[in-house]
């Protein structure tokens, strides 16, 4: 079954388009977290983000960043703030968010580091890239 983003972009499900090219979409969040909260996708259903090849990750990011320079302008936000979670719907996406101040955008509490678990982590990963 298509995901509810692919069934969007095919237009079976109603959304509020705010930019569109050959291979992407981005339409406003049904559940913003600010106003102008935008999510953007590839029209072409990948599951994670990092499941893209190079070159449609740039190309999606390239899109992304139009999208956002108009957020930023209609809105008059200080910035626009890009998450990925990539839990929600199985289908990648980029969350774009005008915000003016941190606390528009809610960041859940942070745990201490443990600098030698970090150390060991971190040395496991760049041997692997």
């Amino acid at each position: 079954m298509a995901s509810i983003f692919t069934q969007i972009v095919q237009g079976e499900i109603p959304s509020h388009r705010v930019h569109e090219d050959e291979a992407h979409y981005a339409f406003l969040d049904i559940n913003p977290v600010q106003p102008g909260h935008t999510l953007v996708i590839p029209k072409r259903e990948v599951d994670e983000l990092f499941d893209l090849p190079a070159d449609e990750l740039a190309a999606l990011w390239q899109f992304a960043q139009v999208v956002a320079a108009a957020l930023k302008a209609e809105t008059g936000c200080a910035r626009v703030v890009s998450v990925v979670v990539g839990y929600e719907v199985p289908h990648a996406h980029i969350h774009l968010i005008p915000t003016s101040h941190l606390e528009d955008f809610p960041i859940p509490p942070r745990g201490t580091l443990d600098h030698t678990a970090a150390a060991a982590l971190a040395a496991r990963v760049h041997a692997r890239t």
